[in-house]
């Protein structure tokens, strides 16, 4: 039987192959350079497929969820960008809670970056504003049934087709779901460094981790992300297809272990 690691390096090879390709229109090579780029000013709607196992007790469970994740600027004037980035969790999952399957919608996740439309003198882009957590869980079990709010900010830089910044947000709960105000409160911490190098082939190699620590528990969730992702035109729809592995390196007690894998299509809406 073949192991996910293993499927995982199946599922990249195309990519990996055609890496080398001829090079690509220099608008595909800017789109793939705003795409790194998460409050470029450029209309997005990513799919993004992940699987986890090593869930639960034994390490038997398992999740598949999809990640609805649009993103969406609006200018407030000749100088401030609003980018609104909103993630809808699709889940299937079976062990992840001990004796039960569960499928569903899960919690939606706004966040609203506040950023100028220009760089800083020195190349810094950068972005800050609120950020909410709304109980649209379709499953209890899928969700916290708490409503939160919170802030998150971002700061990168690009140059020499490499993009390097560090995005963060802290959530609070402030409200329950009627019935639910025995569900644990929420302060959760959010970070994640992340470095991306485009290609004048309109390819883009990249790393990040996504750190969560959770305040209440006094426990870490930290996997790192390995992906490859490359930018065509179906007809004369733009769009960004990619794939990746990432490697829990630190989880929480019953949380995914080991190895995971992650899929994307982006559809690209230039201004």
């Amino acid at each position: 039987m073949l192991r996910t690691g293993s499927l995982t390096v199946l599922a990249m090879a195309p990519l990996l192959a055609h890496a080398q390709a001829t090079e690509a229109p220099a608008g595909e090579a800017q789109l793939a350079q705003k795409l790194s780029n998460p409050v470029a000013s450029l209309i997005s709607v990513p799919l993004q497929l992940n699987y986890d196992t090593g869930y639960g007790a034994g390490g038997r469970g398992h999740k598949t969820y999809l990640n609805l994740q649009p993103v969406v600027p609006f200018s407030l004037n000749d100088r401030w960008n609003v980018i609104s980035r909103t993630i809808l969790p699709f889940a299937n999952q079976s062990g992840v809670i001990p004796g039960s399957s569960e499928s569903g919608t899960g919690d939606i996740t706004q966040s609203l970056f506040f950023s100028p439309k220009k760089p800083t003198s020195s190349g810094v882009i950068w972005g800050v504003g609120p950020a909410f957590l709304i109980p649209t869980a379709s499953d209890p079990k899928l969700g916290s049934k708490k409503w939160g709010a919170g802030w998150t900010a971002l700061v990168l830089r690009q140059k020499h087709g490499w993009t390097t910044g560090f995005l963060m947000n802290h959530l609070w709960s402030v409200a329950s779901v009627h019935g639910y105000d025995n569900r644990p409160a929420i302060s959760v911490t959010f970070l994640q460094p992340f470095v991306a190098y485009n290609t004048p082939h309109a390819w883009t190699y990249g790393a990040n981790l996504e750190s969560s620590y959770d305040w209440h528990a006094r426990e870490y969730s930290v996997p790192i992300n390995f992906n490859v992702s490359h930018v065509t035109r179906i007809g004369k729809q733009p769009i960004s297809y990619g794939a990746g592995v990432r490697y829990w390196i630190s989880s929480t007690d019953g949380g995914p272990h080991g190895w995971g894998f992650r899929a994307v299509l982006t559809f690209v809406f230039p201004e």
